[in-house]
């Protein structure tokens, strides 16, 4: 993959990894944006509001740093983003992105580069933000035009900071992804379901998966239905009954395994096979 920014210094190319694995994550989240001139906050397109980190946002603004929204993941949206573009109005500058078919990678390039050139500084920092599993890795990848960020669909895979040269003087930050600390509440179903739904909690980690795939039909009617050509008019029993038997997910007794079903669902649904629309 071709550099889009050009050919770096032969030697000067490298990854630069900072082991902080004794360094909590907001302390690490506050060292990157005191670091940083821009941030960049990845949001999964399909889920704009949920993967917002409002608390983050307002410290980028406090500390005055210049933050560019990322609606990453476009390709699996099939809704109107005119009508995305009208909700989220205010959230400026922005662009739709996907690390699957380079769209917007352009555009971003031109982005950083009107910032870069604004700051007139020698050296300058982008730093990368978003909750796990947004696609952050992917993204930084694309724009350094080489494999520097290691990349999994499993949430959290990103550990510690690296610090990546993608052109002279301008480095990009990684950051593991971080789920704001309000929402850190253990045993919280809304919130647990909230996490597994964007990916934040890999599926296989999910507890009640059948809850959160209840809380995905209620959200998204008829999508899980139409997917999997299975008419259970929004009774997430049925279509877990119905799935894990053409699936033979079964227990002792001929009983579906509804635990094995709904993550089944669920790590399809992470892994971006059930299109949102």
């Amino acid at each position: 993959m071709t550099n889009p920014f050009g050919k770096a210094k032969e030697g000067r190319n490298k990854p630069d990894y900072t082991n902080k694995h004794k360094t909590s994550v907001p302390t690490l989240i506050d060292q990157v944006i005191n670091e940083a001139d821009i941030i960049l906050e990845i949001l999964d397109a399909r889920f704009i509001e949920k993967t917002r980190n409002i608390e983050m946002e307002n410290k980028v603004k406090d500390a005055g740093k210049v933050l560019i929204y990322i609606f990453n993941k476009s390709d699996l949206v099939d809704i109107n983003k005119a009508k995305i573009e009208e909700d989220y109005g205010d959230l400026k500058p922005s662009l739709f992105f996907s690390s699957t078919n380079r769209k917007g990678s352009a555009t971003l390039i031109r982005m950083i580069k009107i910032q870069v050139k604004k700051l007139k500084k020698d050296i300058v920092n982008i730093g990368v933000i978003g909750y796990p599993n947004t696609g952050k890795s992917s993204m930084i990848n694309l724009l350094a035009g080489r494999a520097v960020s290691r990349t999994s669909s499993e949430a959290g895979f990103t550990k510690g900071i690296q610090k990546i040269k993608i052109f002279s003087g301008v480095y990009l930050i990684d950051t593991p992804g971080i789920i704001p600390i309000e929402e850190k509440t253990y045993g919280n179903r809304r919130l647990l379901a909230k996490h597994a739904k964007i990916g934040a909690t890999t599926w296989y980690k999910a507890k009640d998966p059948d809850v959160i795939v209840f809380e995905i039909m209620k959200e998204y009617p008829g999508i899980l239905e139409a997917y999997y050509n299975i008419k259970a008019d929004g009774d997430v029993e049925v279509l877990i009954e119905k799935l894990g038997r053409r699936l033979s997910y079964l227990k002792k007794g001929n009983e579906v395994d509804e635990d094995r079903t709904s993550k089944h669902i669920l790590r399809q649904w992470q892994e971006g096979k059930i299109r949102v629309r």
